[in-house]
C-alpha cells in the first residue's frame, strides 16, 4: 500500500489532486494538508512514498518546504513533485536546488499527473526494495559474523540477483568512477555483460559524454551524502533518441561511510513520445496539420514578449459560401478543399510566416515584418489570387473566393486577444463588402460592434418586456375574390425608436440565436389570434414564417402540436412558410417533419420562391402546398419580359405539381391584372393593404366587398 501526501493551500486543488492520487493504484492512502508547517510536523513521524506540493503557498513556498523536508533523514529520499504555475526557469532551479524530484505545470494535465506520479512511486518501490534487501543482507552478515570481505561479496551477489530481475538500468560507481556493480539490464543496453563492466570506468557503461556527466553528479552525492532528485536525460544511440528518468543515491559501508553511488534509470521514451504527440495535437489542426488558434495566439505572445514593438500583420481569412460546397458536394469533398487551401497558403507564405487554421473554413496568416500597409495588402491580394484558382477534385472543379481581415502591430494595439478581435472585425467587413475582398482594421469597426452589442441587449429586454407586436397582411383569392388568409409579420415597438421593421433587428436576432424565442412567440400569438377570428366567424388561415435555426434547435413537430392545442386553432388554418434555404440546409429532417405535420392538416408554403436554389428536386421531396413568388419578380413585371416569363413558369410549374401559387408584393392595378392573366391563385401586397394590427385586420375583412370583386 502506497502513502501519498498532498500539500496545497487551496481546498479545491487538494480535493482534485487527492482524487487523482487515489487513482494511481488499487491501494493508495492519501494524506492532504493545506498548511506546510502542519505537513512538516506530520512528516516528522511518518514516511510517505510520494509528496506532491504546490509551489506558491503562504508561510513557506514549495522550495523552502522541500528543503526542510530533505533535512529530515527518514524522508530525505522521498520523491517530491512540485506544482507551479510559474513558467520562469529560476523557480524550477530554486525547487531543484531545494531537492524537488519532478515538476508539473499548472493548470495540471490529469493524465500527466497520473503518469509522473506512478513512475515515481514505481521508482520509490524499487529503491525501497533494494534497500530492504540490502538491510536484510547486512543483518544476516552481522548474525553470522562472517568476515567483512566475504559478507560484502555475498551481499553484492545477492543484491545483483535481486536487481537483475528489475526492468530498470541499475549500476553503482566508487569514488574513482569505476563500476562496482552493473545489473544485467544495464549491461545489455551497453552491449556488454555485468562481469566485463565491473571495474571499468563509467564511460564504458554510459559512453564518454554521459559518463562524464554521471561522474560529476556522483561527486555531488559523495560530497553531500544525500540522494539527488530524479532528473530526465536524453541519449542518442545509433540515431535513436532515448529519454531516461534517472536517480542517484548513496550506498554506505558498515561504518556508514558512502562507498559508492547507486544510479537507477527508467526508460521513459514512450511516455515522452506520447507527451510530444499530445502536445502536437493540442497545438495543431487535425485535418490540415497547421498550427491552430492556441498555437498562433501563444506564438504572438512570445513574439511580443521578446519585442513589444515587433512589426507584423495578422490576416484572418474566411472562405466565402463554403457551407454551400459542403451541402452540395459533401463534407469529404469539403475537407479536401480545406486541405488544398492549407497547402496553397503554406506555399504562398514567406519563410518565417505562420499559417494557421482557426476552425471551420477560417484560416490565419501571421506575416512577420511588413514595413508598410501596402506590403500586407500585397500579401492579401496574392492569397486571394491563390484561393481563386480552380480547385479540382475527382473531376469536379470548384471556384472559391475568400474574405480577408488585416490588423497591423503595433498600430492597431498590443494585446494579442485584441489583435485577434481586430482581424476578425476587419474580415467581417470584407465579407460584407465582398466576396473576394480584403479590408484593414479601422477603429470605427469597434463602434459597429458596440452597436451590435447594444442591439442584442435591447432585443433581450424586448423579449422579457413584451415589446413585440404582430401585423397581418391580407391574402386575396383571385378565383373567389375573398380574403382567405393573412401573413403574420413581426414588428418591434421600441421604447425610444418607435415601431421597427424586421430588417432593422432580425439579422441581429438570428446571429445571437434570440430568433428562436421570438419566432416561438410569433407562432403562439398568431395562432391565438387566428383562433379568435374563427370564433368570430372570420374563416382565415394565418401564415407564420419558420427559420432554419428553429429546425435545427427545436422539436418543431412538438412545438406546433402544443401550440395548436393551447390556442384551439384548427390545424388546417395554419400555414407555415419556409424559405428554400431552410429546406436545403435541413433536408434530412425537414421532409419527415413536414409530412408529419401535414398529416395533422397543417399547410406549408415555400416563401420567396425563385430567389434561392430553385431546385425542382426538392419540390418532389418536400410535401408542400403552396409556392409564394418573390416580390422581386413582381416589381418590374410590366416592363420586364424576363420577369413575366419567370412568373408564368413558376405558376405553371406549381399547378402541374398540384400546388397553389401566391404572388407577393402586388402594388399596382396593372401588376394585379398581369398576375391574374398569368394564372396565379392568390395575391398580397400594398395594392390591397399594408400589414396592419389585429383589430384593423378584422375591420378590413368585414368591410371587404360582398361581391368579392378584386380590382
Amino acid at each position: 500500500m502506497s502513502l501519498v501526501v498532498i500539500l496545497d493551500d487551496r481546498p479545491t486543488n487538494r480535493h482534485i489532486f487527492s482524487k487523482l492520487a487515489a487513482s494511481l493504484e488499487s491501494q493508495v492512502t492519501v494524506q492532504s494538508f493545506g498548511d506546510p508547517m502542519a505537513a512538516l510536523d506530520w512528516l516528522a513521524g511518518h514516511t510517505p512514498d510520494l509528496v506532491i506540493a504546490d509551489y506558491k503557498m503562504p508561510n513557506l513556498d514549495g522550495a523552502e518546504f522541500t528543503r526542510r523536508m530533505r533535512g529530515n533523514p527518514h524522508v530525505a529520499d522521498v520523491p517530491v513533485i512540485v506544482i507551479t504555475a510559474y513558467d520562469d526557469r529560476s523557480f524550477r532551479l530554486q525547487a531543484l536546488e531545494a531537492g524537488a524530484t519532478d515538476f508539473l505545470q499548472s493548470p495540471v494535465d490529469h493524465h500527466e499527473f497520473v503518469t509522473r506520479a506512478r513512475n515515481l512511486l514505481r521508482l520509490r518501490r524499487q529503491q525501497q526494495r533494494v534497500k530492504r534487501r540490502a538491510a536484510t543482507l547486512e543483518r544476516e552478515l552481522e548474525r553470522t559474523r562472517r568476515s567483512q570481505e566475504e559478507a560484502l561479496r555475498n551481499s553484492r551477489e545477492a543484491l545483483a540477483q535481486v536487481i537483475d530481475t528489475l526492468p530498470a538500468m541499475i549500476s553503482a560507481a566508487d569514488r574513482e568512477g569505476r563500476c562496482v556493480f552493473v545489473n544485467a539490464y544495464q549491461a545489455a543496453i551497453s552491449g556488454s555483460t555485468p562481469a566485463a563492466l565491473v571495474g571499468e570506468d563509467v564511460t564504458a557503461v554510459f559512453g564518454a559524454e554521459r559518463g562524464e556527466r554521471s561522474r560529476q553528479l556522483d561527486e555531488l552525492v559523495f560530497a553531500s551524502g544525500e540522494p539527488l532528485p530524479s532528473y530526465e536525460e536524453t541519449v542518442e544511440r545509433s540515431g535513436v533518441r532515448q529519454v531516461f528518468l534517472t536517480s542517484k543515491a548513496p550506498l554506505r559501508d558498515a561504518t556508514n561511510q558512502v562507498e559508492s553511488v547507486l544510479t537507477t534509470a527508467l526508460d521513459i521514451t514512450d511516455r515522452k513520445l506520447a507527451e510530444e504527440h499530445l502536445h502536437h495535437l493540442a497545438n495543431h489542426d487535425a485535418l490540415t496539420d497547421l498550427p491552430n488558434r492556441v498555437h498562433l495566439l501563444n506564438r504572438i505572445r512570445r513574439i511580443l514578449a521578446r519585442d513589444a514593438d515587433a512589426v507584423f500583420a495578422l490576416h484572418f481569412l474566411d472562405l466565402d459560401r463554403f457551407k454551400s460546397i459542403n451541402d452540395a458536394l459533401g463534407h469529404h469533398f469539403g475537407d479536401q478543399i480545406l486541405q488544398e487551401v492549407a497547402r496553397r497558403l503554406s506555399l504562398a507564405a514567406r519563410p518565417g510566416d505562420i499559417v494557421a487554421r482557426l476552425g471551420g473554413d477560417e484560416f490565419a496568416v501571421l506575416q512577420l515584418g511588413p514595413a508598410r500597409g501596402e506590403d500586407a495588402a500585397a500579401a492579401a491580394a496574392q492569397i486571394l489570387q491563390e484561393i481563386a484558382r480552380p480547385h479540382i477534385r475527382n473531376d469536379s472543379s470548384v471556384s472559391l473566393t475568400a474574405s480577408i481581415g488585416i490588423t497591423l502591430h503595433p498600430q492597431d494595439g498590443n494585446d494579442p486577444d485584441q489583435l485577434f478581435r481586430n482581424a476578425d472585425l476587419a474580415m467581417y467587413r470584407a465579407k460584407a463588402d465582398g466576396p473576394g475582398e480584403y479590408r484593414f482594421f479601422a477603429t470605427e469597426l469597434n463602434a459597429s460592434i458596440q452597436d451590435a452589442v447594444v442591439l442584442e441587449a435591447e432585443l433581450r429586454a424586448a423579449i422579457e418586456g413584451d415589446q413585440f407586436v404582430l401585423h397581418y397582411q391580407p391574402q386575396i383569392d383571385l378565383h373567389s375574390g375573398r380574403v382567405v388568409g393573412a401573413e403574420a409579420l413581426m414588428r418591434w415597438q421600441h421604447p425610444t425608436r418607435g415601431l421597427l421593421l424586421p430588417a432593422q433587428f432580425l439579422p441581429a436576432a438570428e446571429e445571437s440565436g434570440l430568433i428562436i424565442a421570438m419566432n416561438t412567440w410569433v407562432l403562439r400569438e398568431a395562432c391565438t389570434r387566428a383562433a379568435d377570428w374563427a370564433r368570430e366567424g372570420l374563416a382565415l388561415r394565418v401564415g407564420v414564417n419558420l427559420t432554419s435555426l428553429q429546425f435545427r434547435k427545436q422539436d418543431i413537430g412538438r412545438l406546433i402540436r402544443q401550440t395548436l392545442e393551447d390556442s384551439g386553432l384548427a390545424a388546417t388554418a395554419l400555414e407555415l412558410e419556409l424559405t428554400e434555404g431552410v429546406l436545403i440546409q435541413n433536408a434530412e429532417s425537414a421532409a419527415g417533419r413536414i409530412a408529419e405535420l401535414r398529416g395533422l392538416g397543417v399547410r406549408f408554403a415555400i416563401d420567396d420562391f425563385g430567389t434561392g436554389y430553385s431546385s425542382l428536386n426538392y419540390l418532389k421531396i418536400f410535401p408542400v402546398n403552396r409556392l409564394k413568388i418573390d416580390r422581386s419578380f413582381i416589381r418590374n413585371l410590366e416592363s420586364s419580359p424576363g420577369d413575366t416569363a419567370i412568373v408564368r413558369a413558376i405558376t405553371n410549374l406549381g399547378h402541374d405539381l398540384g400546388l397553389d401559387v401566391t404572388a407577393e408584393g402586388v402594388e399596382t392595378p396593372e401588376q394585379l391584372e398581369m398576375i391574374r392573366g398569368l394564372g396565379c391563385d392568390e395575391v398580397q401586397g400594398f395594392h390591397f393593404a399594408k400589414p396592419m394590427p389585429d383589430d384593423r385586420l378584422r375591420e378590413f375583412v368585414r368591410s371587404w366587398p360582398a361581391d368579392g370583386r378584386v380590382s
